[in-house]
């Protein structure tokens, strides 16, 4: 597993939930394959409603037809790495959306596991939050 703090890049994919890779949903392959890049971090949601290019709107209302939800995979690590991971989603997202942004990523400790963790960089306020 990668840590990551301070600034990085962040990488979003808007697709279909429906929306699949040989048989396999399509945002369970992007993360399985930005976990087998190492990256450092990926985390897929799923959105209540939306449209994209199509117009159409998609929602999870009860007596709505559409079942294809939007999905946002997002992806945080170094920039280098998130570039070097590019050409993968240029094979697996045929129609979607991807979004690149800069980010500075700010850890979130407890005190409880502040006090074991060793690392002793950063800063904590009263709330048990550090900065890394």
């Amino acid at each position: 597993m990668t840590r990551l703090t301070g600034s990085a890049l962040r990488v979003t994919v808007f697709v279909g939930e429906n929306d699949t890779w040989h048989r396999k949903p399509l945002y369970s392959e992007i993360v399985h394959r930005a976990h087998a890049a190492g990256l450092a971090g990926a985390s897929v949601f799923r959105g209540i409603e939306g449209f994209g290019a199509s117009s159409l709107i998609h929602t999870s209302r009860l007596l709505s037809l559409s079942e294809d939800l939007p999905v946002a995979i997002v992806v945080v690590d170094t920039e280098d790495r998130v570039r070097a991971f590019l050409p993968q989603l240029d094979e697996l997202v045929t129609e979607g959306l991807v979004i690149l942004d800069h980010c500075e990523v700010i850890r979130y400790v407890g005190r409880d596991a502040d006090a074991g963790s060793g690392s002793g960089s950063g800063k904590t306020d009263g709330k048990g939050k550090r900065s890394l």
